[in-house]
């Protein structure tokens, strides 16, 4: 095998990690199920490996550990603690997002390092969810250039340190499906190159060392039937982060986002999904923080510019009450003014994966996927959904 490449020998070692271990796992438990007590990790419906028990006691925890497979920061691992505590729904039958606390680090083989913990919670029967985060990443990046203004001779390296956090929330209008929120951010930035800052095209001297924060009202419709892996309804997202120097902000500058969601069951099987997401940014937009394509199968910060834009299908057939497999396929589209070149720039991919229900009754999915890009095959450990919005 020694003329394969690099990273398809990784993936096959990632498969094979995933398969073996679980495989074990499984195992195990049915062994430990058929000599003791009923399982917390045991369906007593199936037999099959599920969390669902474990998750519903008061210490129930996903300790998550999960390859990092995305390319701009190269191969590594993130590790964390995820708490969920499920609410009941309403009298309406209306499902409420879970309390999730999540807490952990993480690590790729190009020195990219972090640390981070977060809250969401739902109160107020269900009306009132809040998010809290802190984080301190030391992340190592290329940067490509922005839209027509490509860097010849491919990316160039920096790294990037970033500390702050974020509190918010967001309630309910009336029996509605609407929410409306609000979000501040704070964070201490600094950037270095491995060249002077005048000498990388497109990128002002001043992004260098900023710090930056936000207000973010936003507008969202949310109407799934599941936080985790939906089946059928819509989320729709409208942000607008306002960068104020009055709120602490070194500068002045704006963000905007749209991102529309929809799933759709075709059959007792087969179940649809569509993501499409535009953002746009203003003049004053730190390089770093300028819109990209998000596509599985395109490395991240690839394709930036002032405005991105991208739309991505995804079908997925439930062809065990365990397993599914997924197809998926998306183009994206980054612009930028002024560019010396050809001002947009567009990029497709696709790809397919396998699912697993982790837990039945809380409809948790999680799996693998390979999206396959203009630079190759590229794995994603998925949890939940490829697309989960908090």
């Amino acid at each position: 095998m020694a003329f394969l490449p690099a990273r398809t020998l990784r993936l096959v070692a990632i498969v094979l990690f995933e398969a073996v271990v679980l495989g074990s796992l499984a195992g195990a438990l049915h062994a430990a199920d058929d000599q003791a007590a009923p399982s917390r990790f045991v369906d007593p419906q199936d037999g099959w490996l599920d969390v669902s028990g474990f998750l519903d006691t008061a210490y129930g925890f996903i300790p998550l550990v999960a390859p990092i497979t995305e390319p701009a920061v190269g191969y590594g691992a993130v590790g964390a603690l995820i708490f969920v505590d499920r609410n009941p729904p309403d009298a309406s039958g209306r499902h409420h997002r879970p309390n999730i606390t999540a807490i952990g680090g993480l690590g790729t083989e190009n020195g990219t390092q972090g640390f981070f913990a977060g809250h969401l919670g739902t109160w107020m029967d269900g009306r009132l969810r809040t998010e809290l985060a802190v984080a301190d990443v030391d992340a190592n990046l290329d940067f490509f250039g922005l839209g027509g203004n490509r860097n010849p001779g491919g990316g160039l390296p920096y790294s990037i340190g970033a500390r702050g956090g974020l509190a918010g929330g967001s309630y309910r209008l009336g029996d509605s499906s609407f929410w409306i929120g609000l979000r501040y951010a704070l964070a201490k930035t600094n950037v270095t190159f491995g060249l002077p800052f005048s000498d990388v095209p497109g990128i002002s001297p001043a992004d260098s060392d900023l710090r930056l924060a936000a207000l973010t009202p936003s507008l969202t419709l949310d109407m799934r039937d599941n936080f985790f892996t939906p089946t059928r309804g819509w989320y729709v997202d409208f942000s607008i982060p306002l960068f104020r120097e009055a709120l602490g902000s070194d500068r002045n500058f704006q963000r905007a986002a749209l991102t529309a969601i929809g799933y759709r069951p075709l059959s007792r099987s087969l179940f649809f999904a569509v993501r499409a997401t535009g953002q746009t940014s203003s003049d004053g937009t730190p390089f770093y923080l300028r819109p990209f394509v998000m596509l599985r199968g395109v490395q991240a910060l690839r394709y930036q510019g002032d405005q991105s834009a991208e739309v991505e299908a995804e079908l997925r057939w439930q062809f065990h009450p365990r397993f599914s497999v997924v197809g998926f396929a998306g183009a994206g589209m980054t612009r930028t003014e002024g560019a010396r070149d050809d001002r947009n720039k567009t990029v497709t991919s696709g790809g397919a994966g396998i699912r697993y229900l982790i837990a039945r009754t809380y409809g948790l999915q999680m799996g693998l996927d390979i999206g396959v890009g203009p630079d190759g095959p590229i794995p994603y450990i998925v949890f939940g959904s490829a697309w989960m919005r908090p």
